[in-house]
Formats: structure tokens, C-alpha cells, sequence
């Protein structure tokens, strides 16, 4: 209920993130459950979920940022910085600029073929 009580007060700017859980698995930073997007959409009347892919590398989120854009999520939170070795936080997550302009053609591309688009 805590997106309903940010909406109680006048804010009608929300959005429901998906970031992963924390799992015994030391591989990935968090557990990202994808079914919970369309799950959400189903049950919520939020206009939006999003999807922060939490990992502990670059490459491990590309996988997980294309399957978010087809299971439908509507938005997706990506870090980008153009020396990732010396970003004050997650660097290690975050894609250069030219990554993250192939990723955003591929998704892209993900999106038309389920008659969505991207921004």
C-alpha cells in the first residue's frame, strides 16, 4: 500500500519497480523476476512498471534488459557512464554510451516486433 499512500497525498507521479530480491546465489546481485511484470500490469492500475536490472556486471544485464522490454515492462533503469572504472557507484553495472545506444536499438527492435515503441 505504500504506492496508494504516495498517491493519497497528491503525488500521481508513481511508478512500481522491480528490482530483484536478494537470494543465497552470489552470481547476480539480485534475483530479477520478470513474471512479476506482466503479474503487476494484471493486477495493478498503475500505468507503469519498471525494471532496474541489478547485477553484478554489464554483460549480465544486457540479457535482462531486452527480456524486460518483452515481457512488457515500460520502463527501464540503466546505468550508463562513459569510464565505468571510475564511477562513484556501480560501476561495474553500468554500460559506456555506445552499449547502451546498441542495447536501445535492440530493444527497439524487441518492441516493434510486439507492436510497442521506445523513446
Amino acid at each position: 500500500m505504500a504506492a496508494e499512500y504516495l498517491l493519497s497525498e497528491g503525488n500521481y507521479n508513481v511508478m512500481l519497480c522491480e528490482r530483484g530480491v536478494r537470494t543465497f546465489s552470489d552470481f547476480s546481485r539480485n534475483t530479477l523476476d520478470l513474471a512479476v511484470v506482466p503479474a503487476v500490469k494484471k493486477r495493478s492500475h498503475f500505468p507503469s512498471s519498471s525494471i532496474q536490472p541489478r547485477h553484478r556486471q554489464a554483460s549480465q544485464g544486457l540479457p535482462l534488459s531486452r527480456a524486460a522490454v518483452a515481457v512488457g515492462a515500460d520502463g527501464l533503469l540503466i546505468e550508463v557512464h562513459h569510464q565505468p572504472d571510475k564511477a562513484l557507484s556501480d560501476g561495474m553495472q553500468s554500460l559506456l554510451p555506445e552499449e547502451f545506444i546498441a542495447l536501445a536499438d535492440e530493444m527497439r527492435q524487441i518492441a516493434a516486433v510486439l507492436h510497442r515503441t521506445i523513446n
